[in-house]
């Protein structure tokens, strides 16, 4: 039962990634590679998904989650989150829930927590907003620090 569940799923992830790319294809000059991207990742995840369960095939029943009150944390602040980024700003949102939600789930080094945020933080920015040139939503605190924005 498990192996054609996972067979099944990782199927339906190969046939959206390819539906997007192949959707992502028909937009104008660059801006159909990032969701041409992202099909192409999904489609080669779901590959991975359905060849892990050709190959182990284990058709043991398993937890859905194996942690439900993390889980349940998770989607709480994954809403908050998503429900942040209007008013303060992808990077702010994005920050606070990347030091936010490993505290939330049981991380306690700080210092690794605050590296890895500022590091990611500064790798979106260098995509989105140098490479890809992508509007993000507008920043609210540096135009409340008087730093423009």
């Amino acid at each position: 039962m498990e192996k054609r569940q996972d067979i099944a799923l990782g199927l339906i992830f190969v046939l959206v990634g390819l539906a997007a790319a192949w959707m992502a294809s028909s937009y104008s000059g660059a801006s159909g590679t990032y969701p041409m991207t992202l099909g192409l990742i999904l489609t080669f995840l779901g590959g991975t998904v359905v060849a892990r369960a050709v190959r182990v095939g284990q058709d043991k029943a398993r937890q859905l989650v194996a942690a439900p009150s993390k889980f349940i944390t998770t989607a709480v602040i994954a809403a908050v989150y998503v429900a942040a980024v209007i008013p303060f700003g992808f990077y702010t949102a994005s920050l606070l829930l990347m030091l936010v939600l490993p505290v939330a789930l049981g991380f306690r080094q700080w210092i690794y927590a605050v590296i890895v945020a500022v590091i990611f933080i500064a790798v979106v920015f260098l995509v989105f907003s140098v490479l890809l040139e992508k509007p993000l939503p507008r920043e609210a605190i540096p135009p409340l620090l008087g730093l423009g924005g």
